[in-house]
């Protein structure tokens, strides 16, 4: 941990460089620089019992460390190319297992805790604008400042995160400034394409309008559940999503809904087809084949209540017939809660937020991880089935400039990995996060 205090130290001095036009003005490039520690201790709780992927009944403490550089280019008119090498180290408790609603949304699902150096991010976007109204677009990691008319089609391919793109939410996305749980972080049913680092290959469109905006991606897989390698059979592998985002205003606050729908084809496994084949013993991997499918849709709204005061609700749903394959073990999924800036208190820039959580599995998902199965993330051996409920607070201390925040947070944990044998579990965490 001290060697992680004394980069951010060194990170903030040299913040002080400017390293973009950082005007409203239009930009041809800009750089940009995140880092995020998060160190996370968890108390010991009582387990009537323990499978290979149940969390450690014993108190356990862990840290996790993102660092993140983002170069964007205007190579001429319309485009942006974004080039982001990524630096990830560290571990989740008991190795990022046993929890459905991980409470860690910067650890992935990584076997080893050194520091490894990736590309996350090698994206071409080329934009075709009409009509008179314009937006102003502010200098961000991911975007170029300028004007942008309100009618617009983009299109570009390469390496993403899906969430760059869908099921932004402005109170419940962003582990690195907001809610630190899995399942706050997107619609946590939608099991979103991405490699075991939360990556994905594919294209992306979008139209834009003044009050509302159509997307689409179309991705590719990866071979195996949780992993990097990437499925050459584009034709049986590949995800298609798809949202509908409208904003509007209530009482002069602004909101936004969104209803997105996915569908997901692949070498899949089936949790029936694993329970008809050993009961006893079900191994959903040995059922893979082409031709499986997953489906679902998630609906996501915020509304600011006053200019400080914002709440927010997700509602997620996926048929739960086949395996989870990219992101979590979670089926159905309702998530709200709200959040406030400190700017009653004379703390403008700080913000404090408590969200609720609710998933569940389907039956034959349930059924298979009461019979012995295991999943890529949970799976205690058997199942005393219950809906994992969590709830999270945490508050966000601008500890300077705008550039360095704090952030205390705590979660308690009802029924880990849907098990009422299980638990509760309390975990309290400090977030230390750096941008510029």
């Amino acid at each position: 941990m001290k060697k992680y205090l004394i980069l951010f130290i060194f990170l903030l001095s040299i913040g002080q460089i400017t390293l973009a036009q950082d005007t409203v003005k239009q930009e041809n490039y800009s750089f940009h620089f995140q880092q995020t520690i998060i160190a996370q201790d968890k108390p010991g709780f009582s387990a009537a019992y323990s499978g290979r992927n149940s969390l450690s009944p014993l108190a356990e403490t862990q840290t996790s460390i993102t660092s993140t550089f983002f170069g964007t280019a205007r190579l001429w008119k319309g485009s942006q190319f974004i080039f982001d090498p990524e630096l990830s180290g560290g571990a989740g408790l008991s190795q990022t297992l046993g929890i459905a609603g991980f409470p860690n949304g910067e650890t992935f699902r990584v076997g080893g805790v050194q520091n490894k150096i990736y590309i996350a991010r090698l994206f071409y976007q080329q934009t075709f604008e009409w009509g008179k109204e314009k937006d102003t677009l502010e200098s961000d990691q991911l975007q170029l400042a300028g004007l942008r008319s309100k009618r617009y089609f983009s299109i570009g391919m390469g390496k993403f995160n899906m969430g760059d793109f869908f099921d932004q939410n402005s109170f419940s996305h962003d582990p690195r400034s907001q809610f630190m749980n899995w399942a706050l972080m997107d619609n946590a049913a939608w099991d979103y394409p991405a490699n075991t680092r939360g990556y994905v290959l594919g294209a992306y469109t979008e139209l834009g309008q003044p009050t509302w905006t159509l997307r689409f991606a179309f991705t590719m897989n990866v071979t195996q559940a949780n992993s990097s390698t990437w499925d050459a059979k584009i034709g049986k592998a590949n995800t298609q999503t798809v949202e509908f985002e409208k904003r509007y205003t209530i009482g002069g606050q602004k909101g936004t809904l969104r209803i997105l729908g996915f569908l997901n084809n692949g070498k899949f496994g089936n949790y029936e087809q694993a329970i008809a084949l050993n009961s006893a013993a079900p191994n959903v991997d040995t059922t893979q084949a082409y031709g499986r499918h997953k489906v679902g849709f998630g609906v996501n709204a915020d509304q600011y209540l006053t200019k400080d005061f914002g709440v927010f609700a997700k509602a997620s749903y996926n048929d739960g017939h086949t395996q989870t394959w990219f992101f979590t073990e979670i089926d159905r999924s309702f998530t709200f809660g709200g959040v406030l800036k400190g700017t009653s208190w004379k703390r403008k820039d700080d913000e404090m937020g408590l969200g609720f959580i609710i998933n569940g599995l389907s039956a034959p998902h349930r059924q298979y991880l009461a019979d012995g199965g295991y999943g890529f993330l949970i799976g205690d051996g058997k199942l005393n089935y219950a809906p994992e409920m969590i709830a999270e607070f945490y508050y966000k201390f601008n500890a300077y400039q705008n550039k360095f925040f704090l952030s205390p947070d705590y979660q308690f944990i009802m029924n880990p990995a849907y098990n009422k044998d299980r638990g509760p579990v309390n975990v309290f965490s400090i977030r230390a996060h750096v941008e510029f």
